[in-house]
C-alpha cells in the first residue's frame, strides 16, 4: 500500500468519491477543495503524489490556475510527481502541463482502475512497483519539413511517455501505422510487444476469437487454448487499425474491454486482467459517424483522449521532394543503381501531382521510376503518374442558412464531434446547437 496522496479539486462530490476509492490504495488521503493551502499541506503531509485539478474558479475553464499551481509545486518540490485531473476539452492544457513537469494526466469522467494505475505508476519506483525502462531517445521516423508534421512531432514527444489513448486519423497512405509504431518506440513500453489488429479485415465471426482468444472446444476448430491479440499486447501497445470499420455490436464488446482492462476468452467465464496502451487509427471521421449513430459516443471518447490528424501530402508540398529523395536513395540501393538524382522537370512534376494516394503512392511511383529509368538522372517521363479522380467541386454557399449550416459542420469536424466544445466555440448553448443541427439535418 502506498503512503500519502494529496488531491486538489473544488468539487466536493469528486473529492468524496476519490477519497472513498483511494483509501484502499493509500494509507492517507488528503483532500483539498482549494489550492490556497496546497504548498503548506505538501510540507506537512509529504505526499508521494499529487492529483491536481486544472480549474478552480467557477465558470473559468482556462486551466491557467492548474498550470500556475503545477509550476509552484515543481519549483519547490521538483521530484514530487503531479498527475493532472482534467476534462476532455482541456486535454491540450494537460499536454502543456506535462511539458511543465507533470507526470501524467487523467481525463474526467475517470475510470477507477486506470486512475489507480496512473497514480501508482506516478509514484516512486520502489513504491509503485517495477520500474519500466526509460523511453528510447531519438526518432527513426522521417517526419519531413512541413510545419504541420513538426507540430505533430512535438505533440508525439509529449504524449508518447504517457499511457493516454491516441486516435490517429488521416487519409490512406499518410503513415498512420508508422506513427503508431513511433509512439510505441518512444514510450516506456518500448521493450514490450506492439500488436497490430486490422479491424477492417476481420469478419464479425472472427472478431471475438482474434481479439479475445478462445479456449479449447469453444467452437468446432478450437483444438487448443489460444490467447487473443489483446492478451498478446500485455504490457505493451495494442494498435487497432481501421477502427471506423468496426460494426456496432463489436463496438460494445471492445468498449467493455477498454473500460475494465480485462478480457474473457470465447468459451470461458474467467476474466483476465490485461495492461495495455491503446492506439487506434482510421481514415474516417469518427465524430461524424457518432452524429449519424454509426459509432458509439462512449467508445469514441475512450479511444480519443489524444487526437493526431496527419494532413494529406498535397497539403504539405514542401515534404514531397524530401520524401521522394529518401525513397530514391532506398530503391537505388535495392536495385543496385548508384548516384541517382531527379531532373528539375521530374522534381516539378512530382511537386505538382495531387498525390491522392499520399506517401504510399509516392513511394511506389519512385520505385517504378528507379526500375525503368536509364542512366543516373530520372526524367519526368520516367514517372508514370495516374490521372487523379476528379473530386466533386464544393457547392457554392448562397444563403445565410447554408453558411450557418456549413459553419456548424466544420466546427463539429474540427472538434472531433465534441458537441460541448462546438457549442462553446460557436458561442451558443448546447440545446441551441441541437436545435440547429436538427433544423439543417446535420
Amino acid at each position: 500500500m502506498l503512503n500519502t496522496i494529496l488531491i486538489v479539486d473544488d468539487n466536493r462530490n469528486v473529492l468524496a468519491a476519490l477519497k472513498l476509492l483511494l483509501e484502499r490504495e493509500f494509507r492517507q488521503v488528503v483532500a483539498l477543495p482549494s489550492p490556497n493551502t496546497l504548498l503548506r499541506q505538501i510540507e506537512q503531509c509529504r505526499p508521494e503524489v499529487v492529483l491536481l485539478d486544472m480549474n478552480f474558479s467557477a465558470g473559468l475553464n482556462t486551466g491557467n490556475e492548474g498550470l500556475y499551481w503545477l509550476r509552484e509545486i515543481k519549483r519547490l518540490h521538483p521530484d514530487l510527481p503531479v498527475v493532472l485531473f482534467t476534462a476532455y476539452a482541456d486535454i491540450e492544457l494537460a499536454v502543456t502541463g506535462m511539458r511543465e513537469g507533470a507526470t501524467d494526466f487523467v481525463v474526467k469522467p475517470w475510470d477507477n482502475e486506470r486512475l489507480i494505475a496512473t497514480l501508482t505508476r506516478a509514484c516512486k519506483p520502489e513504491k509503485g512497483g517495477t520500474k519500466r525502462p526509460a523511453p528510447t531517445t531519438g526518432s527513426d521516423l522521417f517526419w519531413g519539413k512541413s510545419t504541420a508534421m513538426q507540430e505533430i512531432r512535438l505533440m508525439v514527444e509529449k504524449i508518447a511517455p504517457t499511457d493516454a489513448a491516441i486516435l490517429i486519423t488521416g487519409e490512406n497512405g499518410t503513415g498512420k501505422t508508422l506513427l503508431a509504431k513511433e509512439i510505441h518506440k518512444l514510450s516506456a513500453r518500448n521493450d514490450k510487444p506492439f500488436i497490430t489488429v486490422d479491424l477492417g479485415a476481420l469478419t464479425e465471426t472472427l472478431f471475438e476469437s482474434e481479439l479475445f482468444g478462445h479456449v479449447k472446444g469453444a467452437f468446432t476448430d478450437a483444438k487448443t487454448d489460444r490467447a487473443g491479440k489483446i492478451e498478446e499486447a500485455a504490457g505493451g501497445t495494442l494498435f487497432l487499425d481501421e477502427i471506423g470499420n468496426l460494426a456496432f455490436p463489436q463496438q460494445a464488446k471492445l468498449l467493455t474491454v477498454i473500460q475494465q482492462r480485462t478480457v474473457t476468452r470465447v468459451g470461458s467465464n474467467k476474466a483476465t486482467p490485461v495492461d495495455f496502451r491503446l492506439i487506434c487509427a482510421t481514415n474516417q471521421k469518427l465524430g461524424e459517424k457518432v452524429l449519424r449513430g454509426e459509432f458509439r459516443e462512449d467508445l469514441y471518447y475512450r479511444v480519443n483522449t489524444i487526437h493526431l490528424e496527419i494532413p494529406p501530402l498535397r497539403d504539405r508540398r514542401e515534404d514531397i521532394l524530401p520524401f521522394a529523395e529518401r525513397f530514391l536513395s532506398v530503391f537505388a540501393d535495392k536495385y543496385r543503381k548508384t548516384d541517382l538524382k531527379l531532373s528539375p522537370e521530374a522534381a516539378r512534376k512530382l511537386i505538382d501531382h495531387p498525390w491522392y494516394g499520399n506517401i504510399r503512392e509516392l513511394e511506389h511511383t519512385v520505385e517504378k521510376a528507379v526500375i525503368i529509368g536509364d542512366g543516373n538522372t530520372l526524367h519526368a517521363s520516367d514517372f508514370q503518374l495516374t490521372v487523379p479522380i476528379q473530386r466533386p467541386e464544393q457547392q457554392e454557399i448562397t444563403t445565410l442558412e447554408e453558411m450557418e449550416a456549413d459553419m456548424i459542420r466544420k466546427c463539429i469536424s474540427k472538434n472531433g464531434g465534441n458537441l460541448s466544445a462546438v457549442a462553446a466555440t460557436l458561442g451558443i448553448t448546447r440545446q441551441t446547437l441541437y436545435n440547429k443541427m436538427k433544423k439543417y439535418g446535420i
